[in-house]
């Protein structure tokens, strides 16, 4: 029971008071402004990747990835293939237990087609520091297009945790000069 029940028990027939009235209205039309700059950065933000996703069983982008990596390798470092694709090509990244395999090298100013998957947890996908994240789960392949301005060396995180080897999820995309 209220400390002070209403005089009127039909509450909502009451008139509503002036103050009352307008703060109604003023967070009505901040909601609305809301909604209409998620729909404004959602079509002209920087910020959304367009991207593409597909289902792909773990074994099958498994193969694609030693593929393109038997046909690219440059070098290795610490055990890890650097493969060096050409510009406008499919390139493979796996994501697995603690490793991003294998390391890539872009050249600057070139576009790629990066196809993402994991053949065991769900990762996520981070690019620094382009900022770009995406969560990476197996059984599905997304595929980002990319295109690397500055020649320097960008680190891939995994920044979804994956089990106790997950702060050693690192990986390594090196831009060249032309």
């Amino acid at each position: 029971m209220a400390i002070s029940p209403p005089r009127e028990r039909l509450w909502w027939k009451q008139p509503i008071h002036r103050v009352e009235l307008i703060w109604i209205l003023v967070a009505f039309l901040w909601g609305i402004v809301m909604f209409g700059m998620m729909v404004y950065w959602h079509a002209f933000g920087k910020h959304n990747l367009s991207n593409e996703t597909y289902k792909v069983a773990p074994n099958e982008y498994y193969a694609k990835t030693e593929a393109m990596v038997s046909k690219y390798t440059v070098r290795e470092e610490k055990g890890i293939p650097v493969v060096h694709p050409p510009p406008g090509s499919d390139v493979y990244l796996m994501a697995r237990v603690w490793a991003w395999y294998p390391s890539l090298e872009f050249e600057q100013g070139q576009t790629y087609r990066l196809h993402l998957s994991s053949i065991d947890l769900q990762h996520g996908f981070s690019l620094q520091p382009m900022n770009i994240n995406i969560q990476v789960h197996p059984g599905y392949e997304h595929v980002l297009t990319v295109t690397a301005d500055q020649a320097r060396e960008y680190s891939i995180i995994c920044n979804e945790f994956c089990g106790f080897g997950h702060h050693t999820m690192v990986g390594k995309l090196y831009v060249v000069a032309k």
